[in-house]
């Protein structure tokens, strides 16, 4: 299962950076998945169950779909065409097997929880009955 795959190195790859950071826990993850992967549904199928035990186990995975789209030569432009695996112009229908967008696969942000100091106060902070302004 190539999804599976997937998934779990995309958590390897989040945890580790967690682990850099203190290992703090992921908040949440975005990707950004060209529509060409097919990967989309997939990918937050298995998420779950690959995160568990992880710091990625509570995060909330955000993917962004990236659509196909084509240079037509011809046309001397970019464009999307009317299908997935349709590389024709969709205006002149000549070929267009140049792909500039739609086969991404890229970790675009990762949000770690904020850490929290503690907060300690001293004998020296706290004044008590009384409440002084400077």
């Amino acid at each position: 299962m190539h999804e599976l795959a997937l998934a779990r190195s995309l958590i390897s790859l989040v945890d580790d950076y967690a682990a850099e950071n203190g290992n703090r826990r992921v908040c949440r993850i975005h990707v950004r998945l060209g529509q060409m992967s097919a990967m989309t549904r997939a990918l937050y199928f298995c998420f779950r169950s690959a995160s568990r035990g992880t710091s990625c186990e509570t995060a909330l995975l955000e993917i962004e779909e990236i659509p196909l789209t084509v240079t037509c030569r011809h046309c001397d432009a970019v464009k999307t065409p009317s299908g997935r695996y349709n590389f024709r112009c969709p205006d002149c229908g000549m070929p267009t097997p140049e792909v500039v967008t739609g086969r991404e696969m890229q970790l675009a942000s990762i949000e770690l929880e904020a850490e929290t100091a503690p907060m300690n106060f001293s004998n020296d902070d706290v004044v008590q009955g009384e409440h002084h302004v400077d």
